[in-house]
C-alpha cells in the first residue's frame, strides 16, 4: 500500500470533524475524524436540527435501518431546539453498556466516517484515545461499518486493538481488558461487545482497517510489536509539543517556574532505532512545516502528522468565534499555550490555549459548578461488594471522596469532556441558561501559524496547509 505522506491529526472532540477530514482525504492525504465523545456530538447535532441534513443522509445508508430510526426518533428536533433549552442527555457509559448506548455510539461513528468518505476515493482514518475505554469497541465497529481505512490510537498502550480489529472485521464478539483500580489478584474485568447486539440481520462484509499506534518512545514501539495481539501497521511518533494529551516526561516529574512539565533528553526518540523496526512511521509534534516534512522523509519516515495548523483552518470543528480570537492573538504575537500537568483527569499533561473567558482563566475555572454528566474520563474502581464504581477527579468533590478518591487528586482538574465539546459549539446549557465554559487545546507551534494570515487575510483553508507542508500546489 502507498501510504499518504500527511496525516491530519485526530484532534479533540469534534475538532477533527468530517468536513475537515473530507477536505484532506479528497486531495490524496489522510483525513482523520475524532471518534472521542462522538455519540454526544451526533445527538446534539440532531437536536440542533441537523442543518444541511447531513446526518440524516448518512443514516439512510446505515445497514440496520431500524437502529438508525430509533436514534432519529430519540434525538432529532425539526428546526432545532430553542437556544435556552438544555440538550437531552445521552447515556453515560458503563460496563456493561446498555443497548441504547451501544446503538448511539455505533451510529455516531458510522455517520462521521461515512460523511468524511462521501464523494471521493481517498482514505479516511479515525482517532480514539486508549484511556477512553468504555465506548472503544462499538466506536470501532461503527467506523468499520462505514469503511474506515485507518484507526489511530494513543494516550495509553493499545496492544489489544489490532486483535479487536481482526475480530470486529468478522463480526465476532470482541473483548478488551478493562482498566480497574483497587482490584485484587485474580480479578479479571473485561469489556465485551457482540455485533449481534445491534441486529439479527446479516451484516455487510467488512475490511480490517490499518492500525497506527501513536507513541512517544522506542520502548513502547518494541513492546507493542512484541505483545500486541495482532498486526501493528505503523507508528505515529508524537513529541511533547503536540496538542491535546502528551505522554508524561520519563523519570521523576519536574516543573518549570511557570508550572509546566520539563522534558529532557530521555524523552527524545532515537529515529534510527525506529527506522530499524522496518515498520512505516510518521513524525508528529513540531512537524507542521515544509522543512520538518523534508527532515522526516530524510529520517526514513513515510511523512508527518499535523494537528495545530488544521485546528484553526476554515474546515475544523472549533467555533468560528474561537478561531477568530486565537488567530487575532497569533497575529499580535500574544498567543500562548500552557502544558498543564494536572488539568486532565487522566493524569497525562494536557495542552491548554490561554484564552479569555475559557477555563484557562482561574476565575472562570473557579466559578464553574463542578459536574460530571458525560463521564468519559472517569476512573473505574472495584467496590467492596465486587461491583464497579465510577469517579472523576474533575467532578464534584464530595462524591469523589465518598467513592474513595483523595482530595489532592481533585485540585486543578478540569472537565475536558464538557469544555472541549463546548469549544465546538455544542456545550450544555446550564442553570439560568448559562453556557458551559470552553477549553481549547492546540500544540506549542501556535505562533507559527501567522504565516497563514498575512496582512489583509483572517482565515485559511485545509488545502492551504497541505500545500504549505508539501511545498507545492495540489490538485483539488
Amino acid at each position: 500500500m502507498k501510504y499518504p505522506q500527511i496525516i491530519q491529526g485526530g484532534m479533540g472532540v469534534g475538532v477533527s470533524c468530517w468536513q475537515l477530514a473530507k477536505a484532506i482525504s479528497s486531495i490524496g492525504q489522510l483525513g482523520v475524524v475524532s471518534g472521542t465523545v462522538m455519540d454526544v456530538v451526533l445527538a446534539r447535532r440532531l437536536q440542533l436540527g441537523d442543518e444541511g441534513g447531513h446526518i440524516r443522509r448518512a443514516l439512510k445508508s446505515f445497514p440496520f435501518p431500524e437502529v438508525a430510526e430509533r436514534i432519529l426518533d430519540r434525538y432529532f428536533i425539526e428546526g432545532g431546539k430553542s437556544p435556552g433549552k438544555a440538550y437531552r442527555a445521552t447515556p453515560m457509559h458503563t460496563a456493561p453498556e446498555t443497548v441504547e448506548s451501544l446503538e448511539l455510539v455505533v451510529v455516531a461513528n458510522f455517520a462521521e466516517v461515512f460523511l468524511a468518505k462521501e464523494g471521493h476515493s481517498g482514505v479516511v482514518g479515525i482517532n480514539l484515545l486508549e484511556k477512553v475505554q468504555l465506548p472503544t469497541l462499538p466506536s470501532l465497529y461503527g467506523a468499520m461499518l462505514a469503511g474506515v481505512d485507518f484507526v489511530l490510537m494513543g494516550a495509553g498502550i493499545p496492544r489489544e486493538i489490532p486483535g479487536a480489529l481482526d475480530r470486529l472485521s468478522q463480526h465476532q464478539e470482541t473483548s478488551l481488558n478493562l482498566h480497574v483500580e483497587e482490584t485484587d489478584s485474580g480479578d479479571d474485568f473485561k469489556l465485551r461487545f457482540d455485533p449481534k447486539q445491534l441486529s439479527a440481520k446479516t451484516p455487510p462484509k467488512l475490511k480490517r482497517p490499518d492500525f497506527l499506534a501513536i507513541i512517544a518512545s522506542v520502548t513502547l514501539a518494541l513492546a507493542l510489536l512484541k505483545k500486541a495481539n495482532g498486526k501493528i501497521n505503523g507508528f505515529v511518533i508524537e513529541y511533547p509539543i503536540a496538542g491535546g494529551h502528551n505522554a508524561p516526561p520519563r523519570g521523576a516529574l519536574q516543573l518549570t517556574e511557570t508550572g509546566e512539565p520539563v522534558y529532557g533528553a530521555r524523552d527524545d526518540v532515537d529515529l534510527q532505532k525506529i527506522r530499524a523496526l522496518d515498520v512505516p512511521f510518521w513524525l508528529a509534534g513540531g512537524y507542521g512545516h515544509h522543512d520538518r516534512f523534508k527532515f522526516a522523509l530524510e529520517a526514513g519516515a513515510v511523512g508527518i502528522q499535523v494537528g495545530t495548523a488544521f485546528a484553526l483552518c476554515n474546515e475544523s470543528g472549533l467555533t468560528q468565534e474561537i478561531k477568530s480570537r486565537v488567530l487575532e492573538l497569533i497575529r499580535e504575537g500574544k498567543a500562548k499555550v500552557f502544558t498543564d500537568p494536572i488539568a486532565s483527569p487522566t493524569g497525562f499533561p494536557f495542552k491548554v490555549v490561554q484564552l479569555d473567558g475559557t477555563t484557562s482563566e482561574a476565575e472562570v475555572y473557579e466559578a464553574r459548578t463542578r459536574i460530571c454528566d458525560l463521564g468519559y474520563l472517569r476512573h473505574i474502581y472495584k467496590k467492596q461488594d465486587g461491583s464497579l464504581g465510577y469517579r472523576c477527579p474533575a467532578g464534584p468533590v464530595t462524591p469523589y471522596l465518598a467513592a474513595g478518591g483523595a482530595a489532592e487528586e481533585t485540585k486543578g482538574r478540569k472537565c475536558l469532556c464538557n469544555g472541549l465539546i463546548s469549544a465546538i459549539g455544542l456545550g450544555q446549557v446550564r442553570a439560568k441558561k448559562t453556557p458551559e465554559p470552553q477549553i481549547v487545546t492546540t500544540g506549542d507551534e501556535l505562533l507559527s501559524l501567522k504565516r497563514f494570515i498575512p496582512t489583509g487575510k483572517d482565515s485559511y483553508t485545509a488545502v492551504e496547509v497541505i500545500e504549505d507542508l508539501l511545498g507545492q500546489q495540489v490538485s483539488k
